[in-house]
């Protein structure tokens, strides 16, 4: 008799292997949100404060790799100059500028 129950699994074992189990999961799901979605968090931030920071003059770049100044922002849209040609006026969404460079910094 002594045999037979020293061969049963003890219920805490398995209780425990359960908790085990459930903080495993906690830190895999804890590193792909700190690995993957806290940089992509930060990002978005900095992208919306540059797109809130425009100003007048402002030198930008666009996502298809064109220069230009800045001549008019309006909400969600700007005009945007592009070379010598003072025609070439084309307004364009904000999120359509991938990078800013202020019109006093070189």
């Amino acid at each position: 008799m002594s045999i037979l129950l020293a061969d049963a699994p003890a219920a805490g074992s398995a209780a425990g292997a359960t908790v085990m189990t459930i903080a495993i999961y906690a830190v895999i799901i804890f590193a792909m949100w700190f690995f993957l979605m806290r940089p992509q968090k930060k990002e978005q931030k900095r992208v919306a404060a540059m797109l809130a920071d425009l100003s007048l003059g402002d030198c930008v770049l666009t996502t298809s790799g064109f220069y230009g100044i800045i001549i008019d922002i309006a909400d969600d849209t700007v005009i945007v100059e592009f070379g010598n040609n003072k025609n070439c006026r084309i307004p364009m969404a904000k999120s359509a500028i991938s990078r800013v460079e202020k019109a006093g910094e070189n």
